[in-house]
């Protein structure tokens, strides 16, 4: 392969890479955090793993078609029938718009928290949407050019915020372990990896060569545990576990960003503007892809399914439902990407695409491999209906964190029943 086509290549993995920056990396060194730095990276492998296998079985469909209307949906239809679309359907309308209500709420509490803004909680989201939705309005053509530019910026933010944070990192946080917390991590960390909306465009940029699809999907994935990792390293080991407003466990219980507590704990300008900048642009750039996608469903379903040309009930059914649930609920960024990531992806880029993988698999060894990675979904899927049914419950009891000695002192940490 010639250095143009290897050019080529990174250039997509980049853009994967680039989609997996979003809710869930802003969330991800909060319930991370709480169950350790060791046992997040050993999670964080197998949940890479088994969205890496979804997408190569999805990319494997998307090539085999060869065509740019390629959705879901009716690929689901077509193994599955009418319940299998309709699942994907409803799947895929839990993850849009849960995401749009986890980039409203979480960038209302970046604002407000780091500026320290004398104007209610609903006022900062209520500016921060209109903004941002009108920008949304505008011509894709618009969005693409300027988009380019925001990820730039972005990527710029990340490392200075990285290199900044490393100052206040101390090994011993990095120490603390808790297998039994770790599962609550499971859904931000799927979330964290979710890119599977553009695998489409993907498969048709690289010309529906699989072997290409692949190696882009590894690198952009590959790329992404690293950043995430660094990502972890610095939110935990800066950030102290409990004892202060700015920890991990008071985060938790807000529902907040990383970005909040850690510009509290390193106070310096310069890292308060790289953090405000990485974290809104991770917003911004998210919103506006998933605000796109939103809007192009509901488009065919109006246009095509319900006879109605109606672009201001598009934009309705599209932004009314987040800023009406942000505005109820200020504080469920995290129960928002939770919910996504445990219910929405599990369910429409991991058991439904495992499903296709084991009825396709040409051996024993793909099979086999494919209930392995159909057992991991099915587990994060139950486990978060439970949760949020309250049939299950887990909570960080932390007693105190001593580092003065680099020793842990903490109440363990379990599965409850209410």
């Amino acid at each position: 392969m010639s250095g143009k086509h290897y050019f080529f290549l990174l250039s997509f993995a980049f853009l994967i890479t680039g989609n997996l920056v979003g809710a869930g990396i802003l969330a991800l060194p909060i319930n991370t955090g709480l169950s350790g730095f060791f046992p997040s990276l050993v999670i964080m492998l197998v949940m890479a793993s088994a969205m890496y296998y979804s997408a190569v079985i999805l990319g494997r469909e998307a090539a085999n078609e060869k065509s740019p209307s390629f959705n879901y949906p009716s690929l689901y239809h077509s193994y599955l029938g009418f319940f299998g679309k309709w699942l994907a359907i409803l799947a895929n309308l839990l993850i849009l718009y849960g995401l749009l209500t986890a980039y409203l709420t979480g960038a209302t509490s970046i604002i407000t928290h780091l500026f320290n803004l004398p104007l209610p909680e609903w006022a900062v989201l209520l500016c921060f949407f209109l903004m941002i939705t009108a920008f949304n309005l505008t011509e894709s053509k618009t969005i693409r050019k300027y988009n380019i530019l925001l990820i730039v910026v972005m990527w710029i933010s990340f490392a200075v915020i990285v290199i900044l944070s490393e100052t206040k990192v101390e090994i011993q946080r990095l120490a603390y372990t808790d297998w039994n917390f770790a599962i609550a991590a499971v859904p931000i960390i799927l979330t964290s990896f979710h890119f599977h909306n553009i695998i489409p465009h993907v498969c048709h940029g690289l010309d529906w060569d699989m072997k290409k699809i692949w190696r882009a999907m590894l690198i952009g994935i590959v790329i992404g545990y690293a950043m995430n990792s660094i990502w972890i390293q610095v939110g935990v080991g800066s950030l102290p576990l409990e004892g202060s407003d700015a920890s991990l466990l008071a985060a938790f219980e807000q529902g907040l960003p990383a970005t909040v507590p850690m510009s509290k704990i390193i106070s310096s300008p310069l890292f308060v503007t790289g953090s405000l900048l990485f974290a809104l642009l991770a917003i911004i750039t998210s919103y506006l892809a998933n605000g796109l996608g939103l809007m192009g469903f509901y488009d065919d379903l109006t246009k095509n399914h319900l006879g109605l040309d109606n672009r201001f009930l598009v934009y309705v059914l599209t932004f009314g439902p987040p800023l009406f649930i942000s505005m109820l609920y200020p504080d469920i960024f995290l129960k928002a990407v939770n919910v996504v990531g445990g219910i929405g992806i599990a369910i429409l880029f991991g058991i439904l695409p495992c499903s296709l993988g084991i009825r396709k698999a040409k051996s024993k060894a793909a099979k086999v491999l494919g209930y392995a990675f159909l057992m991991v979904f099915s587990t994060v899927l139950i486990f978060e209906i439970c949760q949020e049914a309250g049939l299950l419950r887990i909570h960080p009891e932390v007693e105190y964190w001593h580092d003065n000695v680099g020793a842990s002192h903490l109440k363990g940490r379990g599965v409850k029943n209410p």
